[in-house]
């Protein structure tokens, strides 16, 4: 009887702990739900990259209160070639951020943003014309960006896709120049099965379609690590396009080949992608006048 009584005991403590699991998972399951639509929104499929994630992915983000602070105060040259004496901040949004509260940002002291425009020569951006639009209705000066896939079509292609959806230039002295986002490869190896010289070709492809759509150079946006890797000193476009580096730290660091300044530099990913243009205000015009 008392080895019949411990089974029971076990058996009812067993169904009690089963019930409260169950009632457990029951309450998280509406916190768990709730994640699950974001994720699903549209433009949260395949070929949807933001600026900076693989970056971030493979190189981390060591960005700090003081690394933010630091961004804000000119380093090096500015976007002339000379002595820096100011900078502007600004952010970068894709699909991740859906609806922007443009008049928040702005509050903020934000002046420019950089839109996902395409990625390849198949994804736009489904909040494009909220970001792109409501950022210059703010009053920023602002522009598109194209996240490159180098193994997946030519680099005309990509451009052309790029200016057909969102990614061209008018002179109206608040659109600054179309980007081309170089980084980690999302789906395989890091410089997309491609030699520097077959990289450096491609970027060149995307580049001159770019200007010939356009009347621009786009501004090439990339890590000096990933540069190094995939492109080296197989290509030279320091002196066509401006130059964004990507590094989550508290100075801007080495720049890739032969660029001698930053145009841009992307600092931080939180709470969100910011960045700061290297020379003043009017430099910033200037840019986007062409």
């Amino acid at each position: 009887m008392g080895i019949g009584r411990r089974r029971w005991r076990a058996a009812a403590a067993a169904a009690v702990a089963g019930s409260l699991s169950a009632l457990l998972l029951g309450a998280l399951a509406p916190a768990a739900a709730e994640v699950a639509p974001d994720t699903e929104r549209p433009g949260h499929g395949t070929h949807n990259h933001a600026l900076g994630s693989q970056i971030r992915k493979v190189e981390g983000d060591g960005s700090t209160a003081r690394t933010k602070q630091r961004a804000l105060q000119p380093q090096g040259l500015n976007s002339d070639g000379a002595d820096a004496y100011a900078t502007v901040p600004g952010i970068d949004v894709s699909s991740w951020q859906g609806n922007v509260d443009w008049d928040y940002w702005w509050g903020q002291g934000k002046r420019f943003a950089y839109v996902k425009a395409t990625e390849g020569t198949t994804y736009e951006n489904p909040y494009f014309a909220q970001q792109y639009n409501g950022s210059y209705n703010v009053g920023m000066i602002r522009g598109a960006y194209h996240f490159a896939l180098p193994n997946n079509s030519s680099g005309a292609a990509q451009a052309n896709f790029f200016v057909d959806n969102g990614g061209g230039w008018s002179a109206d002295g608040k659109t600054l120049p179309g980007v081309i986002d170089m980084e980690y490869n999302p789906y395989g190896s890091t410089c997309y099965g491609k030699s520097q010289s077959q990289m450096a070709a491609w970027v060149r492809d995307f580049h001159d379609t770019y200007y010939s759509r356009t009347g621009r150079h786009p501004v090439i946006y990339t890590s000096t690590s990933w540069w190094n890797q995939c492109v080296g000193t197989a290509g030279d476009f320091s002196s066509t396009s401006p130059l964004w580096v990507a590094r989550y730290a508290s100075s801007v660091g080495e720049l890739p080949y032969n660029w001698g300044y930053h145009t841009f530099w992307q600092y931080t990913s939180t709470p969100i992608d910011q960045n700061t243009f290297n020379g003043s205000y009017s430099r910033l015009q200037v840019l986007a006048t062409g």
